[in-house]
């Protein structure tokens, strides 16, 4: 069967990946309201296009914190990828950097900082999760340095694992031939099985519930890598984060799997876009799926999207040509997108060019 658009892979990967890790990659928090919500909203984003404008050429280009990238559609941190495949995160950066996109690395990657380095040149972001111990995490952002990766991604929304009832089913742990590959010297790269899910119980012993503004300041103390909090949807918490010196801000709510009844994303982004008042750039992650929600996202403020399920699930069905095929097949779309609305660079893109749902509304009600 032919692929024709990034979601048509999910089933693939559904068929071919033990339930355990499926489950793992597809599920979300509790009731999974915010996981079909994070795609519903976007469905609620409607288009103004302009027409009879020359889109002959049309430039997708962009810079992320001063990296020129071919497109602002780039790779979120996901856990544990080698689940999916055996070439895992190696196969997902080389099909970043054939892009000219940025991938994130997550802190649980079943390959090393060093091995994704090896894998070549290419622009790479670090997914960080505080552990209680400060010496493990000092010694991940120092190795993330000397590897090249260009900055910290800091996860501020897991005080605790959200109840993912799934994992909690499957008793979720990670396959015996797979470590967390960041933290194997320090004997922390083992999940060990649990009465629930292996991964909170992980979680419970080893992630920091004490993190606060205090510690992102600490941070900065020990690294000159800008620093990106990943999990902020609200406007308080967007002052809190200027206020505090971060390089930049990814709206995000975990892809659904920590706080059920959270916001999408896309509905949450215009609320941090404008409290962020141009300050720093504001990302989005969460529900993206076609060229259309990158554009809406961008409308909306963005000045980037990141990918994390459509990428796992393309690498359990094709490897890094799936992943190819995913940050190909959202490019094509979005350039459409643009095309078909009028703007022939992402400068062009204005929130003149969507229509959300309470202006729907308003309109209506003026009629």
């Amino acid at each position: 069967m032919e692929i024709t658009n990034v979601s048509e892979y999910e089933a693939i990967a559904k068929q071919k990946l033990p339930k355990m890790a499926y489950d793992y990659y597809a599920s979300g928090a509790e009731d999974q309201w915010t996981l079909k919500e994070n795609r519903e909203a976007f469905s609620r984003i409607l288009f103004r296009p302009r027409i009879l404008i020359d889109v002959s050429k049309i430039d997708m280009t962009t810079t992320v914190l001063g990296f020129k990238i071919s497109m602002p559609i780039m790779i979120a941190p996901t856990a544990m990828q080698k689940m999916a495949h055996p070439e895992g995160e190696y196969a997902t950066a080389r099909a970043a950097s054939a892009a000219n996109t940025i991938m994130t690395l997550s802190s649980w990657a079943t390959s090393s900082v060093e091995e994704v380095a090896s894998t070549g040149p290419g622009i790479r972001f670090f997914q960080l999760y505080v552990y209680k111990d400060r010496n493990v995490v000092e010694q991940l952002v120092r190795r993330a340095e000397r590897a090249g990766f260009k900055a910290i991604a800091l996860t501020v929304d897991t005080p605790r694992l959200g109840r993912r009832e799934a994992d909690i089913k499957n008793r979720f742990t990670l396959p015996p031939f797979l470590t967390l590959k960041n933290f194997e010297g320090l004997d922390l790269g083992k999940m060990d099985k649990a009465d629930d899910s292996g991964l909170a119980s992980y979680v419970a012993g080893q992630i920091d519930r004490s993190l606060s503004w205090r510690d992102v300041k600490w941070l900065q103390s020990i690294t000159t890598l800008p620093i990106l909090v990943k999990g902020v949807i609200t406007a308080e918490d967007t002052r809190l984060a200027i206020q505090n010196g971060v390089g930049g801000i990814i709206v995000s709510n975990h892809g659904a799997r920590q706080l059920d009844y959270a916001p999408a994303t896309i509905t949450a982004l215009e609320e941090v876009v404008k409290a962020a008042q141009g300050r720093v750039p504001v990302f989005l992650d969460g529900g993206v799926r076609r060229g259309t929600d990158v554009f809406k996202a961008l409308a909306l403020g963005a000045s980037g999207i990141f990918i994390g399920r459509p990428v796992v699930f393309a690498l359990a069905s094709e490897g890094e040509t799936g992943v190819r095929k995913v940050l190909q097949m959202l490019r094509d779309e979005f350039e459409l997108t643009m095309a078909l609305s009028g703007c022939t660079s992402l400068s062009k893109i204005t929130r003149n060019h969507i229509v959300t749902p309470s202006e729907l509304n308003n309109s209506i009600s003026r009629l």
